[in-house]
């Protein structure tokens, strides 16, 4: 595990947009796992400037993202389909063709958990996936339990999930209480996988995710096991570690 210090969330970002463009520009064709949420916009920010400066492109990239609510369509607000279009996607010349989400309407969970495995398997895995930290230790949405989740599933969000979420939402009854997920497996098994945390709420959860036991009741503790996994954190997140 390499962890890479930074001094602020600005910095954070720029240092993760770092890696994901080293790896656009090095393998054009890459996959990359994306991921939603506060945590990364600012990754996605960085990556939109160098894109516009010239010095990064999009057009042969696939990406694969981790996670959908249940029951949202693709042009609704609050869908990651629509974030992923409004902090990244419509700002650089990655075709629509190639990104790849949960279907959120489908109401047939095993139709769409199989269907997006079979996504994943077709563009070969993810190269670099990049990770948000959950409030509990989730990744994706990939909450504790007894047992690490295989692959895509549909998911019962926590209370601690929900609450974290219900400012996104005008009230905390409008925040959907399932999604569809990729499991812990895929993101296992990408070639790389970065995960971007910051801030002093997130001190207690990133001491215990990689500084204690591997465990699923802490899901991102799994990733101390991954054989090239990067945590870019600012001095606030890492301040109890």
């Amino acid at each position: 595990m390499e962890i890479i210090r930074a001094r602020d969330y600005d910095h954070m970002s720029r240092q993760a947009a770092n890696i994901l463009s080293a790896q656009v520009i090095l393998h054009p064709e890459s996959v990359l796992g994306l991921a939603t949420g506060s945590s990364p916009i600012g990754t996605y920010r960085q990556l939109i400037d160098w894109y516009k400066k010239g010095d990064v492109d999009f057009r042969r990239v696939r990406t694969v993202n981790l996670d959908e609510y249940v029951g949202l369509a693709a042009d609704h607000e609050q869908s990651y389909a629509h974030f992923m279009r409004a902090n990244f996607f419509d700002h650089v010349d990655i075709p629509a063709g190639n990104t790849h989400i949960p279907d959120g309407t489908n109401a047939d969970a095993e139709h769409e958990c199989a269907r997006y495995d079979a996504v994943i398997r077709a563009l070969g895995g993810v190269d670099l996936q990049l990770l948000g930290l959950g409030p509990n230790g989730h990744i994706g949405f990939n909450e504790p339990g007894d047992s690490f989740t295989k692959g895509t599933h549909k998911v019962l969000l926590a209370e601690a999930t929900i609450r974290a979420n219900k400012r996104f939402f005008k009230r905390e009854e409008d925040v959907p209480r399932c999604a569809y997920t990729m499991g812990i497996l895929d993101i296992m098994q990408a070639e790389r996988v970065v995960m971007v945390v910051s801030g002093e709420g997130k001190a207690d959860i990133v001491h215990r995710a990689f500084f204690g036991p591997v465990t699923p009741r802490v899901p991102a503790s799994i990733l101390q096991l991954h054989k090239n996994f990067t945590l870019v954190a600012d001095e606030a997140a890492l301040s109890k570690c």
